[in-house]
C-alpha cells in the first residue's frame, strides 16, 4: 500500500505543478491590466483596449478548461475483446482480432508498419488523428500537442479556441505595444514625470513587444497547419494509409480546411464558442484510392453525381446527425484537379520555413504515441 500511496502524492503534486505555466499567465495579463488602465490610463484607447482584452481572456478560457474529447464507445474494446486480445502473444494473431473489430469503424489510418492503430492503455482502436497524451494519461481525439501554459491537451474541441487565444493575444499584445510607444520613448528622453507610472511603463512595454515577438511565430505557424489541414504531431510524423504515408491526406483546400476548424456560419468564426465541423472521430481525405477493408456505404465510400461528373465521398462520421461536416455531400466532393492539387508535396520554401519555426514550437511539445 506504501507505494501505492506515495505513487498517489508524486501524482497530486505534478498536477499542482501543472498549473504554475497557467497561474505565471494570468499573473502577467492581471498586472498588465493594472498597468495599463490604472497607470498608463489613455481614455481614448481604453474602449478598444477592452475589447481585446475581453476577446483574449475568453479564449484563453475557453482553452483551458474545455475538456479534450475522447473516442467514442464504438472504438472501445469490450471485456471480451480485452481478454482476447491479452490472450494472444503472436503480433500477428492481435492484429488479426484488431481488423476484424476496426472492419465497421471508419478508420483510414494504420501506423508506419501497416498495423491497425490501438491503444494498449485506453484499450481503444485509435479513430484516425487520435493520439494518446502521455500527460492527461487518454487519447485525444485529433491531438494536435499538450500545451503546459493552458494545462491542457489542444485537440479537436478546442483547437478552435486555441487559434482565437493566439489571435487575440497577438492583437493585445501588439496594440499595448503600439500605445506605449510614445510613453517608452519619452520615458528615455526623460519627457515623464518621476512618478511610479515610469516602471510599468517600461516593463509594459519590454513584455507586450517580447510576447509579440513569440505570439506572431507561433500564430503564424498554426495559422499554416489550418490552411493544410494538419497537426503538430502530423507533421513531425505524416499520417500513414494503406498505400503509405501522405502528409496531405486529409487536405481538402484552403477554404474546407479553414472551414473544418472554424465552422460554416461566418458570424461566429471570432468568438470563443465550438462551431467546428464533425465528429473527431472521422475525417474527409483527398485520397483517390479508397481503403478497400473499409465497409460500402452509408459508412464507407460513395459515389456523388454532380453536372455529369462522379466524385468519391469520404467515410462518414459515426453520428452523422451531430456532424455538420455531412450536412452537405456537395460542399465536401473534390475535383479531380484540386484533389491533385491538395495531395502534392510542399515546395522547399515551405519546409525551410517549418525549420525556422521548429524552436517555437518545441517548448510545448510532450512525448505521445
Amino acid at each position: 500500500m506504501a507505494p501505492s500511496g506515495s505513487r498517489n502524492i508524486k501524482r497530486n503534486c505534478q498536477r499542482v505543478l501543472y498549473w504554475i505555466p497557467v497561474l505565471f499567465i494570468w499573473l502577467i495579463v492581471a498586472w498588465s491590466y493594472y498597468a495599463y488602465v490604472v497607470q498608463l490610463c489613455i481614455v481614448v484607447y481604453l474602449l478598444a483596449y477592452h475589447v481585446l482584452f475581453i476577446m483574449f481572456v475568453w479564449a484563453y478560457w475557453q482553452t483551458i478548461f474545455t475538456k479534450p474529447l475522447n473516442p467514442l464507445k464504438e472504438f472501445h474494446l469490450s471485456h471480451s475483446d480485452k481478454e482476447l486480445l491479452e490472450r494472444e502473444d503472436r503480433g500477428e494473431s492481435q492484429q488479426e482480432i484488431l481488423r476484424r473489430l476496426a472492419k465497421d469503424l471508419p478508420i483510414y489510418t494504420r501506423t508506419t508498419s501497416g498495423a491497425i492503430r490501438y491503444c494498449d492503455r485506453c484499450y481503444v482502436v485509435k479513430p484516425d488523428r487520435c493520439h494518446h497524451c502521455s500527460v492527461c494519461d487518454k487519447c485525444i481525439l485529433k491531438m494536435d500537442h499538450h500545451c503546459p501554459w493552458v494545462n491542457n491537451c489542444v485537440g479537436f474541441s478546442n483547437y478552435k479556441f486555441f487559434m482565437l487565444f493566439l489571435t487575440y493575444s497577438l492583437l493585445y499584445c501588439l496594440f499595448v505595444t503600439a500605445t506605449d510607444l510614445q510613453y517608452f520613448i519619452q520615458f528615455w528622453t526623460n519627457g515623464l514625470p518621476d512618478t511610479q507610472a515610469k516602471f510599468h511603463i517600461m516593463f509594459l512595454f519590454f513584455a507586450a513587444s517580447m510576447f509579440s515577438v513569440s505570439l506572431a511565430s507561433l500564430f503564424a505557424y498554426h495559422c499554416w497547419l489550418v490552411c493544410k489541414n494538419r497537426s503538430t504531431l502530423e507533421v513531425f510524423r505524416a499520417p500513414a494509409f494503406r498505400h503509405g504515408t501522405d502528409k496531405n491526406g486529409f487536405s481538402l483546400g484552403v477554404s474546407k480546411n479553414f472551414r473544418q476548424v472554424f465552422g460554416d456560419e461566418k458570424k461566429y468564426w471570432l468568438l470563443p464558442v465550438f462551431t467546428s465541423l464533425g465528429d473527431g472521430c472521422s475525417f474527409p481525405t483527398c485520397l483517390m484510392n479508397p481503403d478497400p477493408e473499409q465497409p460500402a456505404s452509408p459508412s464507407g465510400n460513395a459515389a456523388i453525381k454532380s453536372d455529369g461528373e462522379t466524385h468519391l465521398f469520404p467515410a462518414k462520421p459515426l453520428r452523422e446527425s451531430q456532424s455538420r461536416l455531412l450536412s452537405n455531400g456537395l460542399s465536401w466532393a473534390e475535383s479531380e484537379g484540386t484533389g491533385n492539387k491538395d495531395c502534392q508535396g510542399e515546395s522547399d520554401t515551405i519546409v525551410a520555413y517549418y525549420c525556422i519555426l521548429f524552436t517555437f514550437t518545441m517548448y510545448n511539445e510532450l512525448p505521445v504515441y
